[in-house]
């Protein structure tokens, strides 16, 4: 996520950081009625009212905005992945907001920077040269751009972050968290203290063998010690995968591994669970993280889920096989049967959705003087964004603040259901525990890493 080997490793631990995984619902369904071609288009979503509208926009405040259109850059690594989810995405939303009016009249204009997994940085440079804002999208190595996107001062509204110098670097509104703090705090003490407190003492941690996911591995060792695990297995595989893991899973059962965290591709955490099933070794629980969450997995991991209890924490977003039991999840469905018909909504998908909601929201508030520092400034103001009921509450005014709530699914043969988390707050369990990371994983980049300040954001 280096030679051909190290590209295609770097590119395997990329796909677990980005989340790239298919998942979700959606499918070539028949858009109900209220959101059938003909039938009025409101700007309202979920809870919010009058995100997108009609107005009377004048002059061109910012680069990227004319009095008719606002120019917004969508990141994807499609061109490696064939994943289109962010593309699909881009146009759901733009479709969906530029039929209910633009933002002030303002058309939005997606325009896909495809980094291709290792063009981030040219495809930041077009971006600065040509977009008003970022929004909606995420690369697998985005840290190698944040340099440029702060040097010309381009606010970013991502999806999700991958590498540490982009997840909560400046000039950045994301709805994940703070980077110092765990985001897995209430997760791992649910899972240690309340789900399955047996196995605290054997607690085991697997990774592809990169910078990338030793990051990744390292918060989670510290992640779980602090909420009372014993490590007793830390391994390391080949991150492009390996034809045989039978070495692994006898290294599992050696050591007596009762609970699993695994950072690899979902393809390879099902191969090794085929083979601990073979072996008829059944651990408590397995973390396969959530890019496992969707179909695709369950396909793969189908001869073992009777036998393994894998598990994902969503970090408050709602379950997608109830989206019809939540307003805002069944809108979203909804819009992707009329705009996209043929497209999945993944869980990157809905988080995407909530940062395009939230970049168009404080857009909208700016009025006709669209600025980059009054749309940066306007979405720093929500102390708790929900993106209309699709996720839930995260304050935005700063950037570094960590996750109050988290919901975890459970893979079972007939599909992905909500675990016995004990949520306390409709979906969600809101007691969690902060943890503040006391290790040095590195740090997010700032305005002054490139000789800037806020005062130089127009």
């Amino acid at each position: 996520m280096k030679a051909q080997a190290t590209i295609a490793a770097l590119a395997a631990v990329a796909l677990i950081a980005a989340g790239c995984g298919r998942s979700g619902s959606g499918g070539e369904e028949t858009p109900p009625a209220s959101t059938r071609a003909g039938q009025p288009v409101t700007g309202d979503f979920g809870d919010l009212k009058g995100v997108c509208g009609p107005g009377k926009a004048s002059g061109s405040p910012a680069r990227g905005v004319t009095a008719d259109q606002i120019k917004v850059g969508v990141f994807s690594d499609v061109g490696y992945t064939k994943n289109p989810e962010y593309l699909d995405l881009a146009k759901v939303f733009a479709s969906w907001c530029n039929a209910a009016g633009g933002i002030n009249g303002r058309k939005i204009v997606p325009t896909v920077r495809d980094a291709k997994f290792m063009e981030v940085r040219q495809r930041m440079l077009e971006a600065c040269r040509e977009d008003f804002a970022l929004a909606g999208g995420s690369a697998g190595l985005d840290g190698m751009g944040v340099k440029e996107r702060l040097s010309c001062l381009l606010p970013d509204f991502p999806a999700q972050t991958s590498q540490i110098q982009a997840n909560g670097a400046d000039l950045q509104v994301a709805q994940t968290g703070g980077s110092s703090h765990n985001r897995y705090s209430g997760y791992y003490h649910w899972l240690l203290k309340e789900g399955y407190p047996g196995s605290a003492g054997a607690v085991g941690l697997m990774g592809g063998d990169s910078p990338v996911t030793k990051v990744l591995g390292g918060q989670a060792k510290e992640g779980l010690q602090a909420a009372g695990a014993k490590i007793v297995y830390d391994g390391l595989f080949p991150p492009q995968g390996t034809t045989d893991w039978t070495p692994y899973a006898q290294a599992v059962k050696s050591k007596g591994v009762k609970g699993l965290v695994f950072y690899g591709s979902f393809a390879d955490l099902a191969k090794l669970e085929q083979v601990l099933t073979g072996m008829s070794y059944k651990l408590d629980w397995i973390d396969a993280n959530n890019n496992s969450y969707g179909p695709a997995f369950l396909k793969l991991a189908a001869n073992s889920l009777g036998a393994q209890n894998n598990l994902a924490d969503l970090s408050g977003v709602y379950p997608l096989e109830n989206a019809a039991s939540n307003p805002a999840s069944k809108q979203l469905t909804e819009l992707y049967a009329r705009y996209a018909p043929k497209a999945q909504v993944t869980l990157p998908a809905v988080r995407g959705f909530g940062a395009w909601l939230l970049f168009a929201k404080a857009a909208a508030s700016c009025g006709d003087a669209l600025t980059r520092k009054c749309v940066y400034e306007a979405a720093r103001k929500e102390s708790a964004w929900t993106a209309g009921g699709l996720l839930t509450p995260v304050d935005l005014t700063s950037a570094d603040k960590p996750l109050q709530c988290f919901n975890v699914e459970r893979a079972t043969p007939q599909g992905w259901r909500p675990a016995d988390f004990k949520p306390d707050k409709g979906a969600y369990r809101c007691d969690v525990p902060p943890y503040k990371y006391k290790g040095q994983y590195g740090r997010p980049l700032k305005l002054a890493d490139v000789g800037k300040s806020m005062s130089d954001v127009k």
